[in-house]
Formats: structure tokens, sequence, C-alpha cells
């Protein structure tokens, strides 16, 4: 049960941030604006287009630095990823986040209660949800990077390519993932006690849905102090393409969950955060944790 706030008087003003070259974003933002100012008209609204990668991050940073915004990323998950970030690089800042679908993967929101906006605005409480803090390498070199939603390892990111690049709709879409699986290399991990564990897929998720069609878990909760651990250890392809078509299907169950999760990349790996692709170099030090009740949201 998550833990209910102040109301709409905690808000001094909303900040839309949003991509405008996204097909269709003129029309959404001003929906939006035509919804607001219809139900809530005292609340300023400031609108914060975006102009490269990572400016997201920046915008929210700023608007976080001041009063008690709602800031409401009009994106996919890798946008409201940059938008978070952007809040927790703020310490004590009394922002509350939501995020309005806008991009090809929603999995954050569809994974939580919704309600319009505007409605949510005038009478939703604020909650508070955990976040994934994924720390890469150690002191004092140690990068600090949230996740609202997961971190994937290996068969995920895959997926993640492969939905990107085919074509839209569930079929086409499986189509893609499918073809992907001719390309995952097994890596390896070191665990903190010295052992090692030979993977094609690792999933920590703080969400039950995922890759747009996954249900990874049905034991989770976003505000738990906990996240689901789904290993997938190193076997056939058949193996794989029966994970995934179960996911995608009757999904993958009870899933065991930890506030903490270790190891060393033994390999190079592709790693997932909330939808965004980077790569690990071998030998990369990765340390996730429950960041319990981290983030405002509406």
């Amino acid at each position: 049960m998550v833990t209910e706030g102040a109301p709409i008087a905690r808000f001094d003003r909303i900040a839309l941030i949003f991509n405008p070259g996204k097909f269709g974003m003129t029309a959404r933002i001003e929906e939006l604006q035509r919804g607001l100012s219809a139900k809530v008209p005292a609340l300023r609204i400031e609108f914060l287009p975006t102009d490269f990668a990572g400016h997201a991050r920046d915008l929210a940073r700023s608007v976080a630095a001041a009063g008690r915004p709602l800031i409401v990323s009009v994106s996919g998950d890798g946008g409201y990823n940059e938008v978070v970030n952007g809040v927790m690089d703020v310490p004590g800042s009394r922002a509350v986040c939501t995020v309005v679908a806008a991009g090809n993967a929603n999995d954050h929101h569809r994974s939580m209660p919704v309600r319009p906006l505007p409605e949510a605005v005038r009478e939703g409480p604020v909650r508070h949800i955990d976040l994934l803090r994924i720390t890469f390498g150690e002191e004092p070199a140690a990068r600090v990077h949230y996740a609202h939603s997961y971190i994937g390892f290996g068969l995920t990111s895959l997926m993640a390519v492969g939905i990107e690049s085919g074509g839209k709709g569930k079929i086409l879409e499986l189509l893609s993932v499918a073809r992907t699986l001719s390309d995952l290399r097994p890596f390896e991990l070191v665990r903190a006690d010295g052992a090692t564990a030979r993977f094609d897929s690792l999933i920590l998720a703080n969400i039950s849905r995922m890759a747009k069609y996954g249900t990874v878990s049905e034991s989770g909760a976003p505000d738990d102090g906990r996240f689901e651990v789904v290993t997938l250890p190193h076997s056939g392809r058949w193996k794989m393409a029966l994970m995934t078509f179960r996911a995608v299907t009757l999904g993958l169950g009870n899933q065991p969950s930890v506030s903490s999760y270790a190891f060393t990349t033994r390999d190079a790996v592709p790693c997932q955060i909330d939808g965004e692709v980077r790569h690990l170099p071998a030998a990369t030090h990765v340390l996730v944790e429950s960041a319990k009740g981290a983030l405002a949201i509406l």
C-alpha cells in the first residue's frame, strides 16, 4: 500500500517536460494545457521542451531545485528516467513527479494506477515509490544512476533493441524479439562471495511488466523496499524462447525479492535501464539497491 501525502496545495506550479520533435507531441501538449487550465486554473504551467538527449535531466534538476513543483514527463520510459534522475540530483527536493505516456515504451505507466492528469492534479494523493539505485564501479570513481522500473542484462537488452528496430504492433515486435535471440551471447558474473554464474538473462525489477508485453513478476510492489530478481541461467535458445513466450502470455509468476544485489562483470555485457541500453565493460563492479520511498509521485 503506497502512502498518501499532501493534496494539490503542495504544488506551486506544473512543469511539462517533453520532446517537441516527437510525432503528435504538439497536439498532446495542447490537450494537456486545456485540461489543466480547466481543472486547476490557479496553477502556473511551465512548458519545457528538450533540445538533445539528456536535456530532460538538466531541466528536471533545475525545476526541482526550487519551490514545490509537479514535474510531468510527457514521454516514454527513457524520458521519464532522465526526469527522475534530475530530481534525484537535488537532495531534499520537494518536487513531485508523474509521467504522461508518450513514447514507444511505457512500462512504468502501465504498471502504476493511472488517472487523467488534470484529475490527478486536482484530486490525487501524493505517493512515494522505491527506485532502483545502481552504482557502477567503486569509490572514488563510482557512478550512480536511478531506475524507476527495471534494470536488465543480456536478453532483455537485446529485446529492447529488437523491439525498437522492428515494426510496431504486438506480433511484429515479438517476431523482432525472436530474431534477436540468434545474436545473444551468455555473460558471466562474479558474486560478492567469489562464486561465478553464467546467465542468458538477468532482470532486477521494481514493476511487474517490462519490454512492453512481458509480465516478469506477480509478487512485487513498487513501495516495499525490495525488488524482484528474474534469472535465466545459460541454456539452449529454446529455453530462452520459452521464457519469452511465457512472459508475454501467462507471465513468469512469483519471483524472489531482495533489497540489494551485487556482482562484478567478467564479460562485457549490455545493460538496459528503463528502456535505455548502455554497454558495461568487463570487470565492472555493479551494486543495485532499493532506494525505499525515494521518489514522490502523483
